[in-house]
Parts: structure tokens; C-alpha cells; sequence
């Protein structure tokens, strides 16, 4: 009989094990990263990047990015989004991050910009300048760049 039992016992372990050995192979380990706050004391003034869509504020320090109603902000091979420009910051996976804010080219300070456009101004208009193309047209008639160098800043990563 103890024999039968002990079997059992062996048997039901080797079936847990099959049972229960693929949920621990799918164990997610997730690696936090602190974001260091970010605090701009009054709405910024954004600049399009030219070609794109995607307009970040030039007197910022570290690169963030406006693009269809969110804020994107990499950092340390991370990217993080938020509704204000002040955060609250949630981390996203690269694959989510659009792709007109992942390809902005790494020098996009130093070359052509447009003109300054007020917070307010973009938060309001943001949707039918894209629609219309609004920022192509003023490229293109050149009227909408102004020439220089601009500030550098922390370079994003993709």
C-alpha cells in the first residue's frame, strides 16, 4: 500500500510539474527605471519639426515631444508618454511609440525650424494644421522656416 502511495504522489508531482512548468517559463520580469521629473513652469511655445507632424518646445532642455494629443518623452532607452507636458509620465513600449515621433532625426534642433507657435495655439489647432497639411504648404512657400542654430539637448534615443 506504500508503495502505491509514494507512486501516486511521484506520478502527481511529474503531472504538476508538466501542468505548471510553461506559466513559470512566462514569468515577466520588469525592470523600473526612474524618470527624473520634468517641471516646466508655464505652457511651452512649440516649433514643428519640419516634414513631420511632431512639435517639441526648443527652450526645454530634454527632448519631449507633442504628436496627436500626448507628450512623448524617451529617456535611458525608454520612452514615456503623458497628456500634459508636466506629466504624469507612464512608461510605453517602444512598439507603441508613433512612428513620426521614433524617427525624428537626432540633429532636428540644429537645422531649418519653423516659426514658434504659443501652447494654446497648437493645443487648439494641432488637428486641422495636419489635416490641411498647414505646415507643408508654409514650407514649401517659404515663408514658414527661419534659419539658424538652435539649443541642443539630451539627444533622444530610439
Amino acid at each position: 500500500m506504500k508503495k502505491y502511495i509514494v507512486t501516486a504522489i511521484g506520478i502527481g508531482s511529474v503531472l504538476l510539474m508538466i501542468i505548471f512548468a510553461p506559466l513559470a517559463a512566462n514569468a515577466e520580469v520588469n525592470v523600473r527605471v526612474i524618470l527624473p521629473p520634468l517641471v516646466i513652469p508655464a505652457p511651452p511655445g512649440l516649433v514643428v519639426i519640419p516634414d513631420t507632424n511632431v512639435y517639441y518646445p526648443p527652450d526645454v532642455e530634454v527632448d519631449i515631444f507633442f504628436y496627436h494629443g500626448y507628450w512623448y518623452r524617451p529617456y535611458n532607452g525608454y520612452w514615456y508618454r503623458s497628456r500634459s507636458y508636466n506629466g504624469p509620465w507612464g512608461a510605453i513600449a517602444v512598439g507603441r511609440v508613433p512612428r513620426a515621433v521614433i524617427g525624428i532625426p537626432p540633429g532636428f534642433r540644429h537645422g531649418p525650424m519653423y516659426e514658434r507657435v504659443p501652447h494654446g495655439r497648437v493645443m487648439k489647432n494641432w488637428r486641422g494644421w495636419e489635416r490641411d497639411r498647414y505646415w507643408e504648404k508654409r514650407g514649401h512657400e517659404g515663408g514658414g522656416h527661419l534659419e539658424g542654430e538652435h539649443r541642443g539637448g539630451e539627444r533622444h534615443e530610439r
